[in-house]
């Protein structure tokens, strides 16, 4: 069949590292195309939607929205920029056919950039480079793009795919240009420069219809909407198709809704063609993956192959006494069932049964993506336990694999000796250092991801918050050994009751408390961490007895420090063996696996 294209499409998705300002650049691009009517109120980020995206400053879902220039359609997929959230690159990579790539012209190109722009380049699609915040004092504009060639070439890019053009930016401003002393008032010469560098979708002219499915949602009117690309062929609403998943098995159903997209916004279309991303509603089961295809003809599409996870969790039902306090959802089949769905939503999750029914095995591609789910689960009115995060390892050859982490450290060069240190107790290896003389150095090591658990909390310590950490999945290497996690142990409540100024007064100099007075514990709550390796039970309500030379007024002038406060991913991290994670909408608490106070020692 003849291959034949579409002038007026062009699909292709932002990539860059967390805080590059690739959300920033398509709030530019949404108002500059006149998608948003003259003094209409639009949040800015406005792809970022779920609050966590909003509170975190980070990108977590792929999204997808499309814009006007002249006569041509922009699909434009915004994607997450954090290492723990490749799963949704790589989805979105399937429907692109090309890449807007964001440095920051500080920081150059980062782990995530790098991955990224490898999966990128597997699949031969070329790339738009955008310089972005050359207003900042410390750019280094010329620095950064020589370091995103010596990038390309170090992924082995060939010489076209070297020959990419380069555009400057101030996104926050909508000024984009071809130097970063001459920018446009507006982003026009970025649109230009996409118009004439991404490819416009090519068809099989007569082909039957395949359209790949490369990510789910779902609508409370029309229920599962499958989102893809119609690589060839055509799909109407009410016309019969054939589900092809995996392992070749199929269904046929009828689709029962068809929507493209208009700025942000969805709208019912009556056909789509090849080129052409659009949801699908009327198929249920299906997943991420499978192919929408003629019903007459029924050609799958390759599937989408995505890394497998490296980080494991046990979600269990919260058994504590506080449970039921704070949330409605609460039995192991409301959390099963919620647990089961995110798996079938996205890939890089995996969902397995236990031998418990009270018990499901979770596993994803970093803890902070576990973190998040947790996160959603806890907002939406779940309690639930979480145990802490192991990683997943394989047999080959006789030997145990077990995943490891590159990771890049930007840090000032006073810290240079900690963080080493530090690392190379983790089994950290040392593979790269530089100092530009700026004042900071860079320092790349190849370390287990066992060996991170816990230590993000000791690098913002050690660097006093100045330090930037990223780490990118680098593979599998035999198991490198014990590694010292946690070395202190948990202060552990012997009774439940609340606290009291006396009790913390008297036992703050035993280690670090969680807790204030006037808190709710249990028997079995870890309120404090030990300064020494034991774990130590204590009464934490113990009250002040009364005398006639003393009178209860006394606890007010009590000398208390204030309790450590914990994010949930600190949280998680913190955990050690026999520990676990209370997780409920009012509150998270940690807690001895076991309650029972003869038990924690």
């Amino acid at each position: 069949m003849a291959i034949t294209t579409r002038s007026d499409i062009r699909n292709f998705a932002i990539i860059a590292h967390v805080d590059h300002g690739k959300t920033t650049l398509v709030d530019s691009m949404l108002w500059q195309s006149g998608i948003f009517r003259e003094g209409q109120a639009v949040a800015s980020r406005v792809l970022d939607s779920m609050d966590l995206e909003r509170e975190k400053g980070i990108t977590i879902m792929a999204k997808n929205c499309a814009i006007n220039y002249g006569d041509a359609t922009f699909n434009i997929v915004d994607t997450p920029g954090h290492a723990d959230f490749g799963g949704e690159v790589e989805r979105v990579l399937s429907m692109v056919d090309g890449a807007l790539l964001l440095v920051d012209a500080s920081e150059g190109p980062l782990p995530q950039t790098r991955f990224v722009v490898g999966k990128a380049l597997e699949r031969e699609i070329p790339f738009v480079v955008v310089i972005n915040k050359v207003d900042r004092s410390d750019a280094r504009a010329e620095e950064v793009l020589n370091e995103v060639y010596d990038l390309f070439i170090d992924l082995d890019a060939n010489e076209d795919q070297l020959e990419f053009p380069v555009l400057y930016a101030i996104a926050k401003e909508g000024r984009a240009g071809a130097s970063p002393d001459a920018l446009a008032e507006n982003i026009e010469p970025l649109f230009e420069t996409l118009l004439k560098t991404i490819p416009p979708p090519e068809f099989e002219e007569g082909a039957p219809l395949q359209l790949l499915v490369a990510q789910l949602e779902y609508d409370n009117y029309v229920g599962r909407l499958a989102i893809g690309r119609v690589w060839n062929g055509s799909i109407r609403p009410r016309g019969k198709c054939t589900l092809i998943g995996a392992g070749g098995k199929s269904q046929t159903a009828e689709v029962t809704a068809l929507y493209g997209y208009e700025g942000l916004q969805r709208k019912e279309i009556q056909e789509a063609r090849a080129g052409d991303i659009v949801a699908v509603a009327g198929f249920d089961p299906i997943r991420i993956g499978d192919t929408i295809a003629d019903p007459e003809n029924p050609r799958p599409l390759p599937p989408i192959v995505l890394d497998e996870p490296t980080i494991t969790m046990i979600f269990r039902v919260n058994d504590s006494p506080f449970s039921g306090r704070s949330g409605q959802l609460l039995t192991s089949r409301q959390i099963r069932d919620r647990l089961f769905r995110e798996a079938l939503n996205n890939p890089a999750i995996v969902a397995e049964e236990t031998a418990s029914s009270d018990a499901f095995r979770l596993s994803g591609r970093g803890s902070l993506q576990l973190a998040i789910l947790i996160e959603q689960l806890r907002r939406e009115g779940f309690e639930i336990t979480v145990g802490r995060p192991e990683v997943i390892t394989r047999a080959e050859g006789g030997k145990t694999l077990e995943p490891v982490e590159n990771a890049v450290i930007d840090i000032p060069e006073d810290y240079i000796g900690i963080v080493t240190q530090k690392l190379g107790e983790r089994r950290g290896k040392m593979t790269q250092m530089a100092n530009p003389g700026r004042g900071r150095a860079r320092l790349g090591f190849k370390i287990p991801s066992r060996g991170l658990f816990g230590y993000r909390n000791e690098f913002l310590t050690d660097t006093r918050g100045t330090g930037i950490f990223t780490t990118l999945f680098g593979g599998w290497e035999p198991w490198a050994g014990d590694i010292p996690g946690r070395i202190t142990g948990a202060l552990v409540a012997d009774r439940g009751g609340k606290v009291t100024p006396y009790a913390i007064e008297h036992l703050q100099d035993r280690g670090v408390l969680f807790v204030s007075p006037t808190d709710e514990v249990y028997e079995g709550m870890i309120i404090g961490e030990n300064s020494r390796e034991q774990n130590m039970d204590i009464n934490i309500t113990k009250e002040k007895k009364l005398t006639n030379m003393r009178a209860s007024g006394a606890d007010i002038s009590a000398q208390i420090v204030p309790p450590r406060q914990f994010s949930l991913e600190q949280a998680i991290e913190f955990l050690k063996e026999g520990e676990c994670l209370e997780v409920a909408p009012a509150a998270f608490r940690f807690r001895k696996t076991e309650l029972k106070a003869r038990k924690h020692a």
